[in-house]
């Protein structure tokens, strides 16, 4: 029997989300061959803290699931020994990678990453807090059995639970390595309420994330593509495609990975800094590695909070530091697609040293780059008037400090991917649950 984690990280109150999480795993556990650890990494307020506390031990026993419920005291902990037993240098800025004071997508998933291979799990199936599954026939579609059916076998051995194939003779001995599917409902970026306001500008300031030099027609086509996942249209029947993984179809909120991807390479830890998660799809991808991508899309749906005062203005600035990883981003992804199967050794592993030594590189990018998206978005929040033109005038006295941020975000990214390799090793000579909210 293998062991596989169910990840739930969040910094909101969701303890229905972490119910319907819990059903998913004992789907997982009835189904597959596989104990299920469903761990709970809680960044959330002491209310919303003890409410999951109280779900967490509420929940009806299943055989084959352990649920880990961890605060930041206990992760912290954990990351200390984990960061002790590596031996790597800069010890406390490592810790700070791991579990910054803001929040991190990269980061709190590479909590998850790590624990997992303390927990001795072969793959990570990542779900987020402000989602929910679909339904069909009243019951929950859970992702989780696309993904346990074709995770970690080689792709010959995988297109049995698959409808369709578009793999490429020359992988069909590779691992597949990712399995995913994307969202309906809501953009997964929360930027809608601009395109009500003013469609041009919409496409304007969404166009901000393609790369420098993108032809007009090519950039308004990325901005139709962008943050729409699967539309609208319900789940009625399985489908899924066994292949080279179309990453524009699959969203972190509906993801698993297995562990020779997570164990050889991070996510970027920057901090307020959204689609830092989204990475490792491009790894997998440009690594020639197979992928699965099924149609059982969870729902997106938005919190409140991010759209009006503080919410609002915390919400913006994680997009506008998207906008800005990308200037540092896509020199890495066009070599990681002009090198493609160079990123494997001969075993099938990624290697981390070119990946790492390709995010070093892209440090030393101009900024002019940067510097125009800022004066862009300035020019077209001003326009849009209201609170996005109060958020231009909060944005203005940061504009420096956002420069450097992006670069040292970088920066920290190419540390922390070598010093990956040790602290895997180190979490998998521990125990990461010391006391605590455990069932």
């Amino acid at each position: 029997m293998r062991r596989i984690c169910l990840t739930l990280p969040t910094n909101r109150a969701c303890a229905a989300t972490l119910v319907a999480v819990h059903e998913e795993a004992a789907h997982a556990a009835a189904h597959f061959d596989v104990e299920v650890h469903l761990l709970v990494l809680d960044s959330s307020d002491d209310r919303a803290r003890a409410e999951h506390a109280r779900t967490v031990s509420e929940l009806a026993p299943s055989p084959g699931v352990v649920v880990h419920h961890l605060d930041e005291a206990r992760q912290r902990d954990f990351l200390r020994r984990v960061i002790e037993g590596a031996g790597v240098a800069k010890p406390d800025l490592m810790l700070d990678l791991m579990l910054p004071a803001g929040v991190s997508y990269g980061a709190c998933t590479n909590r998850a990453f790590l624990i997992a291979s303390a927990l001795g799990c072969e793959s990570v199936h990542r779900r987020d807090s402000d989602s929910s599954y679909q339904m069909l026939d009243g019951e929950p579609v859970f992702p989780i059995h696309h993904e346990l059916l074709s995770l970690g076998k080689r792709a010959v051995d995988a297109l049995p639970g698959v409808t369709r194939t578009r793999l490429d003779p020359a992988d069909v001995y590779k691992p597949v390595s990712m399995v995913g599917s994307s969202f309906v409902g809501e953009l997964s970026v929360d930027i809608g309420e601009i395109r009500d306001l003013d469609p041009e500008i919409y496409y304007e300031v969404v166009g901000l994330w393609a790369e420098a030099g993108t032809p007009p027609e090519e950039r308004r086509e990325l901005v139709d593509d962008s943050f729409v996942g699967a539309g609208t249209d319900p789940f009625t029947h399985d489908e899924s495609t066994l292949g080279t993984p179309d990453i524009w179809r699959v969203d972190m909120c509906n993801i698993a990975l297995d562990r020779e991807v997570y164990e050889r390479v991070p996510l970027p830890p920057a901090t307020s800094t959204i689609g830092s998660d989204y990475f490792l799809l491009h790894v997998v991808r440009d690594a020639t590695l197979p992928g699965v991508v099924h149609n059982r899309n969870i729902v997106n749906y938005y919190t409140p909070e991010r759209r009006t005062g503080p919410g609002f203005t915390a919400y913006q600035l994680r997009w506008t530091k998207f906008l800005l990883s990308m200037l540092y981003l896509y020199p890495v992804y066009t070599e990681m697609e002009r090198v493609r199967g160079a990123l494997l050794d001969e075993r099938h592993h990624l290697r981390a040293d070119a990946i790492g030594a390709l995010v070093a590189h892209s440090t030393g990018e101009d900024r002019a780059e940067n510097i125009r998206r800022l004066d862009v978005l300035d020019r077209c929040y001003r326009q849009l008037g209201g609170k996005y033109a109060e958020f231009a005038d909060h944005l203005m006295p940061l504009r420096d400090r956002l420069l450097d941020e992006a670069q040292a975000d970088t920066e920290d990214f190419a540390l922390l991917i070598e010093a990956w390799g040790p602290l895997v090793a180190a979490a998998k000579s521990l125990s990461p649950l010391q006391g605590g909210d455990d069932a």
